[in-house]
């Protein structure tokens, strides 16, 4: 077993405490998408109605009538 240099003692303990960030860096990553990756589920079930419901729509329907096409007065 060799002796460590002041200097070199001190790169290892960089070089670890670095190591250390970037592990911890990637699992906050990791864990931000995952929580990001579930609210954009949540919303997604959220948005869309579940399956069998009965879903109405409305609309009014316009006709024209029989009028003089050339007059300017809307029934």
């Amino acid at each position: 077993m060799s002796a460590l240099s002041p200097v070199e003692r001190r790169e290892r303990r960089r070089r670890r405490r670095r190591q250390e960030v970037i592990r911890w860096g990637v699992r906050v990553g990791v864990a931000l998408l995952v929580f990001l990756v579930g609210i954009a589920l949540g919303q997604a079930l959220h948005d869309n109605p579940k399956p069998g419901s009965t879903i109405t729509f409305e609309r009014t329907l316009h006709l024209p009538t029989g009028g003089d096409p050339a007059s300017t007065v809307a029934p």
